[in-house]
């Protein structure tokens, strides 16, 4: 039986003293290299519907653990998420962005829809504790390709207006011998 699914069952899985250290150790690695955190409770999920949170996680680029809090807060030491430690109470699910800071917060978003059970608690980008209403704000952020492409069209609409002004003189020469053409041949 897998630690997460023993924890989501209620059945007390001891870890090792090496064990602890090495999901610390995990955890404080993903942390130090994360855009933004978002820890949710998760109390009534099941197995499955954890697994399926798993996996649109991973299809996020999202790293999602269960970890105890004890072992969460020593993990966020040192981190931008350590305001988040005094307030990690009772059953939570931690979401670390490693891609991009708004991915864990669609992912969680999105499941929640979906599963009312999943309930925010705790919202942090770039070393500072937000409200959990602050979701929805994370969550609209545009991914890489849209912000690239958002700054693209930036860059590009200037370039292209003076094309199109440039060429505006020799389009309208064009119409005008085309209509001049066009009245001659009805004539």
């Amino acid at each position: 039986m897998d630690i997460t699914q023993a924890f989501l069952e209620g059945v007390e899985v001891p870890l090792s003293f090496e064990g602890k250290k090495a999901v610390v150790a995990e955890v404080h690695e993903v942390a130090k290299s994360s855009y933004s955190a978002v820890a949710a409770e998760y109390i009534g999920l099941t197995v499955a519907q954890m697994t399926q949170l798993r996996v649109q996680a991973r299809n996020s680029g999202v790293y999602v653990r269960v970890v105890r809090n004890t072992l969460a807060r020593r993990a966020l030491e040192d981190t931008e998420f350590a305001c988040m430690r005094e307030d990690l109470v009772g059953p939570l699910v931690l979401a670390f962005s490693k891609e991009e800071p708004g991915a864990a917060a669609r992912v969680i978003k999105d499941f929640s829809k979906g599963n009312d059970k999943l309930v925010v608690k705790l919202v942090s980008v770039e070393g500072k504790l937000l409200e959990p209403s602050a979701i929805d704000t994370l969550a609209s952020l545009p991914t890489k390709e849209e912000a690239i492409a958002q700054l693209m069209s930036v860059v590009i609409a200037p370039i292209s207006k003076f094309v199109r002004t440039l060429a505006e003189p020799h389009s309208r020469l064009v119409r005008t011998l085309g209509a001049i053409r066009d009245q001659k041949q009805a004539a």
